[in-house]
């Protein structure tokens, strides 16, 4: 089988999604699962949603695109605030999209009037993270401009924390969107109807949070990605109970296996890559190279078998001490990941794609498998 290859296992996905939807929808809450990792997989998605996800979510609109080309016919939304220059493409294919500009509501709106249909938005509120959002004392005069916009149905609110500066979510800044939430009906009511469809609590990283038995208010969605498909919540990388984390791997073969000194001689500058790496004396190690390398995924996010380091990477190269263990060339190892290994590998020509799933439930199509 070709290598490298990432082993995606459908039944594990399936299980971590099922699992969460039902521990969230004791606290009122949906998942929108996230496909952006997967880079749209239908196969992926099939398993979310017979799992019970709500909706899929995807940052990129070339993704949406591909699952509706599969056939793949449940709610998506863009999580990610749209170009201008593809309100055309946003307004066919996905149905919701999140947004922070009143000229990109604008555009959706005329592209939306050309097609004859209605599209409808989230706006996207700043609460720490420093990512997107609208600044909260700045909410109430967007929202009055996008309620003027023909064929737009503003559908909902919603924040983004942990990912750009790592601001954990709590009782506080959750507390003070549904308290948002509480204000726009307030003035907006009578325009908006009983209430907000979306209230848009954030990713993975709120899992602790809503969970933890706190008052969740009006929160009543969750966007999903990572604790779906690598069963971690990403604040502190910590493994969820009950769920898998290997049901994605990633399985290189290795072209090199020598006896070498641990330390380089010469004269040192920097490396391929800019790098000016400390290197321990370990004296002469058992080292292997795989062949995959910073061209293919994130180096730092792989997670090797007990009795292997990873000890650097080139573009092409990943080499590691194997220990006690000398490997043969042409040997495979399956290392588990991180998110950031995960997105890398799946965006790789060079890695393959090999779906793998028991349940007759959950089919596999050829046209995924060994893609």
């Amino acid at each position: 089988m070709t290598a490298p290859r990432l082993e995606i296992d459908l039944d594990k996905i399936h299980h971590n999604a099922r699992t969460l939807v039902g521990l969230l929808a004791d606290r009122g809450i949906s998942i929108t699962g996230v496909t952006k990792a997967s880079l749209g997989s239908p196969e992926i998605a099939g398993a979310l949603l017979r799992a019970g996800v709500s909706g899929l979510g995807d940052s990129r609109i070339e993704n949406i695109e591909a699952m509706r080309l599969a056939g793949v016919s449940a709610p998506m939304t863009l999580i990610r605030s749209p170009m201008l220059s593809q309100a055309d493409r946003i307004v066919l294919h996905a149905d919701v999209s999140f947004n922070t500009e009143i000229d990109v509501i604008s555009a959706l709106s005329s592209a939306a009037q050309e097609v004859g249909r209605t599209h409808a938005i989230v706006l996207m509120v700043e609460l720490g993270d420093l990512r997107e959002g609208i600044m909260p004392g700045d909410l109430e005069n967007i929202v009055r401009e996008t309620l003027r916009f023909p064929n737009i149905a503003l559908k909902g609110i919603g924040t983004n924390l942990a990912c750009r500066s790592g601001v954990s979510p709590d009782a506080k800044n959750m507390a003070e969107l549904s308290a948002l939430v509480d204000s726009i009906d307030a003035t907006f009511g009578p325009m908006l109807g009983p209430t907000f469809d979306i209230v848009s609590g954030g990713n993975s990283g709120n899992l602790q949070w809503a969970l933890s038995g706190a008052d969740t208010g009006r929160i009543n969605n969750l966007r999903l990605g990572e604790s779906l498909l690598l069963g971690r919540e990403p604040l502190h990388r910590q493994p969820i109970d009950g769920l898998h984390t290997d049901a994605i791997t990633l399985i290189a073969e290795v072209i090199e296996s020598k006896v070498k000194p641990s330390q380089p001689w010469g004269e040192i500058a920097q490396t391929a890559f800019g790098d000016t790496p400390p290197v321990t004396d370990r004296g002469r190690i058992s080292q292997t190279i795989f062949a995959i390398g910073r061209q293919d995924t994130d180096p730092s996010g792989l997670h090797p078998p007990a009795g292997i380091e990873i000890l650097g990477a080139s573009g092409d190269h990943l080499i590691a001490d194997s220990g006690r263990r000398r490997l043969s060339v042409g040997a495979e190892i399956t290392f588990q990941l991180n998110y950031s290994a995960l997105v890398r590998a799946m965006t790789s020509p060079y890695v393959a794609k090999v779906v793998k799933a028991q349940s007759s439930q959950i089919p596999v199509p050829a046209s995924y498998t060994n893609h």
